[in-house]
């Protein structure tokens, strides 16, 4: 705001304590406030069934394809079973968008955190929250605290890992661009680069042909690839959560979306009032403890 002029100043002198408090309003938020609600606050911006969406009365939500379970039952986002599904249609409810005004959309999981614009409202598929990331996009708070894990043939010599200097000797693989290889990489720090590759089913199917000895993926995911789909393999342990904070998924948005704080309130709200950990109990059930490896 310009300095007003000085002879009006003085005939407005009997006002300052009100134009100090109408300062104070205008004054710019701390940097983390404004960092969780980008383009304003949820009161303003968030009313239930007319956000700011890509399209007018729609929600359109992103995740990869295949759809993986324990995540999307059967390769089917829009079904509404399977533990992300079901996060994203409670979410949808929250923000006053029944089933029908769901659109789902299938973006690539590296694309969904990377630079650009983005042509979805918001992106569910195990993205895990970090600061290098929120530097391209959006997140809301976390929906899921997750654990990443080992997995091997069983009978293997990686199948006998009791600690992670057990596995540095290992050839690990990961999907690019997770956090599961950055725990091959900066956790176990192996004596052979790394295998990565650009779908889980990959990474699978390298470790059923022998061309990996173990595979990271999140613990979840894991407990669903031993029971149903490589079922001679088996869950050496899981890691420890470096520094204390837990990893978590989060809902990517665009950088800098006016949704933010809106769906941040909203998996927020899903969370205190139970239903996050309802739909954890029912669809993420056998994701038991591992042992965890040190």
């Amino acid at each position: 705001m310009r300095p007003a002029p000085r002879t009006l100043r003085r005939a407005v002198a009997g006002l300052t304590v009100a134009l100090l408090a109408t300062a104070v309003g205008c004054a710019p938020q701390p940097e983390e406030k404004a960092t969780a609600s980008p383009s304003g606050t949820a009161g303003d911006t968030c009313a239930k069934g007319k956000l700011a969406t890509r399209t007018s009365g729609t929600l359109t939500i992103a995740t990869d394809e295949p759809a993986y379970e324990p995540w999307f039952k059967g390769g089917k986002p829009a079904s509404g079973e399977g533990f992300e599904s079901a996060v994203a249609y409670a979410v949808a409810e929250q923000l006053g968008y029944d089933k029908s005004a769901v659109v789902w959309q299938s973006v690539p999981f590296n694309k969904a955190f990377a630079p650009g614009v983005k042509t979805f409202d918001f992106d569910i598929n195990q993205v895990s929250i970090s600061d290098e990331r929120k530097k391209a996009v959006d997140f809301s708070s976390g929906y899921y605290d997750v654990r990443q894990a080992v997995i091997a043939l069983k009978g293997s010599k990686a199948a006998g890992a009791k600690s992670i200097a057990d596995l540095k000797g290992l050839k690990l693989g990961a999907q690019v661009g997770t956090t599961s290889l950055d725990y091959i990489d900066d956790v176990v720090k192996p004596t052979a680069a790394a295998a990565v590759y650009a779908k889980n089913d990959q990474a699978k199917s390298a470790l059923k042909n022998g061309q990996v000895d173990a595979i990271v993926t999140d613990l979840p995911t894991a407990f669903y690839i031993t029971a149903a789909e490589v079922t001679d393999a088996r869950i050496v342990g899981q890691f420890a959560n470096e520094g204390g904070t837990p990893e978590q998924f989060g809902l990517v948005l665009d950088k800098g979306s006016a949704l933010t704080p809106c769906v941040t309130n909203a998996v927020d709200t899903l969370r205190e009032n139970g239903t996050l950990a309802r739909i954890e109990q029912r669809w993420l059930a056998d994701a038991v403890d591992a042992p965890v490896l040190k």
